[in-house]
């Protein structure tokens, strides 16, 4: 069984990760979260679960309001072309469902078969905002502390500026 929330956060506290949780209503969209979340301080960020052609697994994080292009990424990557993952491969690689894709989920991903990649502009903010494996609630975490928890789940990501459409 995938970790729960709960889990989560007890792991990042054994790993020394201070973190802020706000629980709220279920969010589906950014359009959705920026409604909701008032004033909540730091980057708010989306998460993407792309498939190459090749068969391998990315999870892409990036500012909310990036408009990724999934054919350069893919290019600049060389893995072909990249879709976004079905709901089935959500649950079955991260333990998680549409609306709660997160940096976070990697910690369900014990076989190592997802890659991460950070968006460099989003990773210079001092604090992000990502939802805990549940999109009923928003974790705040620090960039650095984002790195520590990535590494410690043996995901450690590529820092790159994601191309824009």
């Amino acid at each position: 069984m995938p970790a729960t929330p709960e889990q989560l956060l007890a792991r990042l506290a054994t790993l020394g990760i201070e973190t802020t949780t706000h629980h709220h209503p279920p969010l589906f969209t950014v359009e959705e979260s920026k409604a909701l979340r008032g004033a909540l301080p730091g980057g708010h960020c989306k998460s993407l679960l792309l498939k190459a052609k090749n068969g391998s697994l990315w999870l892409v994080v990036a500012s909310e309001d990036r408009a990724v292009d999934l054919r350069r990424l893919a290019r600049d990557l060389g893995v072909g072309n990249l879709s976004f993952g079905k709901p089935e491969l959500l649950w079955e690689k991260l333990g998680v469902v549409p609306g709660s894709v997160t940096p976070f989920a990697v910690v369900n991903d014990t076989a190592g078969e997802v890659a991460v990649i950070l968006d460099e502009l989003m990773m210079a903010e001092a604090v992000l905002n990502y939802h805990p494996l549940t999109n009923e609630a928003t974790t705040a975490i620090a960039s650095s502390d984002l790195l520590r928890f990535l590494e410690a789940t043996g995901h450690p990501p590529r820092i790159l500026v994601l191309p824009e459409r």
